[in-house]
């Protein structure tokens, strides 16, 4: 029996489109974060992956910034990469996708030779993140109006 989802990396433009379309229903639909500050100049270079069912639904997405458009969410270590903007479906939660999404991230990171991810998250979300292996580190602070922690893991 196959999986009810797998992660992809997303490369064409109808994943693409999916992976923004899941960020605009979590966190401007959801969440309330301003759609003008949800997306930026990072997503053109960023490694996106995209979590998608059996049907070709899409469940999740998330991104990986690395280089220098990572320096400022790592502290400018050049071989830490910056794993962000993981959403999952309302529907799909629950189901794995967002630890499936987090090791697709990582399996990216170390195709690029990064030799750790960094992260900074929503503070409900530390238990999931340290169940991966994340530590957190330096004070709160906030991020879209919501409060945040800085996490790495070592890969």
């Amino acid at each position: 029996m196959s999986a009810p989802y797998s992660t992809r990396r997303a490369v064409e433009e109808n994943d693409l489109s999916a992976c923004f379309q899941v960020r605009k229903n979590v966190f401007v639909g959801e969440q309330q974060v301003p759609e003008e500050i949800e997306y930026d100049a990072y997503d053109a270079d960023a490694v996106h992956v995209l979590a998608v069912a059996a049907d070709g639904s899409a469940l999740g997405t998330g991104r990986l910034l690395h280089g220098s458009a990572a320096e400022g969410k790592t502290g400018g270590a050049e071989a830490v990469g910056s794993l962000g903007r993981l959403a999952v479906t309302r529907e799909a939660r629950g189901l794995g996708v967002g630890a499936a999404l987090v090791r697709a991230i990582e399996d990216e990171a170390r195709a690029l030779g990064l030799t750790a991810v960094d992260l900074h998250a929503q503070t409900h979300a530390l238990g999931f993140y340290e169940r991966l292996g994340y530590v957190a580190y330096g004070p709160e602070f906030p991020d879209a109006g919501m409060p945040h922690r800085a996490m790495r893991r070592t890969l």
